[in-house]
């Protein structure tokens, strides 16, 4: 979904998408919302420019091939707001930030800027970056996931149920009668940052949906590696990058990679499962032509 389709989220919209329409203008909202300091939610990659090329640019004039010289990571977050919907009132309506996609949890990607923008998700990685925020309620302390139980309702076979709280109403899903379900039934344990958390799984439908969307932009962007951060032995590193070591990578990262402060996208993430099925789909159509509808500069 494009933020021009209808159901879409429109980043570029100043107005606050979900409070009353009458409250939602800039010169109200700015008053109302104390984390609002501008009616923009997004910039010029200007960081990555030259200063030619910056003045170039910054009417709309990009071209593929300089967004493809300058854009080499893509951060993959939780939203910890549960679906997508609740996700962009949070960005868009509360804080002022904003993400390149959102994959809510029947699989659907939203797609809110074009990529020729500098989406505010990852803070020093953002000149370079694509993020993409994943619906999903987030991880937590052992024994401290009471919102995680709000969420997920036990079953006698096989994995929980995702109940979105009536709060959410339907969650804005687009499937009907979507039953989600954690690709894995077990809670998933593991270390972030040296903390211990736990966490339930991704859906299976937004493992699918990542997976051919990470191949489309490792197709596109040539210098976005189909990797993940990994330590001398090959494994999956689990904290913040050194900075000299997060200046010279060109991949996917975790928000954790980038900030002390962040453990998404959690210990359940499958790293694997994402780069191998993304991989695997750019092997076999490497020599077609690029299709889809995902908005680069034009």
């Amino acid at each position: 979904m494009l933020w021009t389709d209808s159901g879409g989220y429109d980043a570029y919209r100043v107005e606050r998408r979900f409070s009353p329409i009458d409250e939602s203008a800039w010169e109200t909202s700015k008053f109302k919302v104390k984390d609002l300091s501008t009616p923009n939610r997004y910039g010029l990659r200007r960081s990555v420019l030259s200063a030619e090329e910056a003045e170039r640019v910054r009417g709309g004039g990009w071209d593929l091939p300089l967004l493809q010289q300058v854009v080499d990571q893509f951060v993959i977050h939780f939203d910890a707001s549960g679906t997508s919907r609740q996700c962009f009132k949070v960005l868009h309506d509360a804080r002022g930030l904003s993400v390149h996609f959102m994959l809510d949890l029947d699989g659907t990607i939203y797609q809110t800027l074009d990529l020729k923008e500098r989406a505010w998700h990852a803070t020093t990685s953002n000149s370079r970056s694509i993020g993409i925020e994943i619906a999903h309620v987030g991880a937590f302390t052992p024994g401290a996931s009471a919102r995680a139980q709000e969420w997920y309702q036990r079953q006698e076979n096989g994995p929980p149920l995702i109940t979105i709280p009536d709060a959410y109403g339907d969650g804005g899903q687009r499937t009907k009668k979507f039953a989600g379900r954690p690709a894995r039934p077990e809670l998933i344990r593991g270390k972030i940052q040296g903390r211990d958390l736990e966490q339930y799984d991704f859906t299976p439908e937004q493992y699918r949906a990542l997976v051919r969307l990470t191949a489309a932009l490792c197709r596109m962007f040539p210098k976005l590696k189909c990797d993940y951060p990994r330590d001398s032995a090959g494994r999956l590193v689990t904290a913040k990058l050194p900075d000299d070591e997060l200046q010279a990578y060109a991949g996917l990262l975790g928000h954790y990679h980038i900030q002390t402060n962040k453990v998404d996208p959690g210990p359940a993430f499958q790293w694997d499962h994402v780069v191998n099925g993304a991989a695997t789909m750019l092997r076999t159509t490497r020599e077609k032509p690029a299709t889809g509808h995902i908005r680069g500069s034009r």
